[in-house]
């Protein structure tokens, strides 16, 4: 009776949204792993700047997040000609915003590198998911055009 349920609700607009959102943040989990990963190997080990080393760890867990999400979350059609460098302008916006919030939290508010980078991650995410959900693997639209000379009676 519960999965007959949840089989009913699986189709509501919502419901949707919230397994597809589920599925962002799974992959996401495996994006951080690099992302953090490299972070914390630049700054630790490279004794690089932890801004450079968050932007330097953004860009490798983008390249993860892209080829998952295409193919599990958002299972789009659109194609990598297309989808690329729509999904590298959604990037390039919350790479913008990663290393605004990493300046602000880490130098101006003097908070350790890594509680700033999950703030950073935890308000970032919300707008790359937007952003690709809505535009980088949105559903392509299909123009219909009506020939000229058709009339249409009312």
């Amino acid at each position: 009776m519960l999965l007959r349920a949840i089989a009913r609700w699986r189709g509501h607009p919502l419901v949707r949204l919230c397994l597809q959102f589920i599925s962002y943040v799974g992959v996401g989990l495996a994006a951080l792993v690099v992302h953090y990963g490299l972070l914390v190997a630049l700054v630790e080990f490279g004794r690089v700047d932890p801004v450079a080393a968050a932007v330097a760890g953004y860009i490798a867990g983008g390249v993860v997040s892209y080829t998952l999400n295409r193919r599990h979350t958002y299972a789009s059609d659109r194609p990598h000609a297309e989808a690329t460098w729509r999904f590298a302008v959604v990037a390039a916006i919350g790479l913008g915003l990663t290393w605004i919030l990493m300046a602000v939290l880490t130098r101006w508010a003097g908070l350790a590198y890594l509680p700033a980078q999950f703030a950073t991650t935890g308000l970032v995410v919300f707008w790359n998911f937007t952003g690709n959900r809505l535009w980088t693997f949105a559903e392509r639209t299909r123009a219909v055009s009506v020939a000229p000379d058709a009339a249409v009676d009312l």
